[in-house]
């Protein structure tokens, strides 16, 4: 197996829950092949770099090798290396603390002016 549909294979690496959410996200141009949207039925083949809005936040990934079937997540971790950025860090003020209570009125309008941008 030389090439792959794009769309089988971001379901068999798991990036894709089911094969008709990688169609979509492909019709719907959440995915890249070198930088340009690709229609679900493009080949892939090993070594290409794919940019992929996922339902997990946006994946960089390059191909190691080829499926076009699903298997368990452990051999789905081995046809791909990840390039993705990590998450940034959450926002202090987006956490309360477990048992704080509500938030004051106060601390409420503090934290709309954190989401405006402004400081406090």
């Amino acid at each position: 197996m030389e090439t792959v549909r794009i769309d089988k294979w971001l379901w068999a690496a798991r990036l894709y829950k089911h094969r008709s959410m990688a169609t979509r996200a492909c019709a719907a141009g959440h995915v890249k092949l070198a930088g340009e949207t690709v229609k679900a039925s493009k080949s892939v083949r090993a070594g290409d770099r794919i940019e992929a809005l996922t339902p997990g936040g946006p994946r960089i990934v390059e191909i190691i090798a080829l499926a076009d079937k699903r298997g368990p997540a452990a051999l789905a971790e081995t046809l791909y290396t990840d390039h993705s950025p990590p998450p940034p860090p959450p926002d202090p003020w987006m956490q309360v603390e477990r048992g704080a209570g509500r938030p004051t009125k106060r601390d409420r309008r503090r934290l709309e002016r954190v989401k405006r941008g402004e400081q406090w």
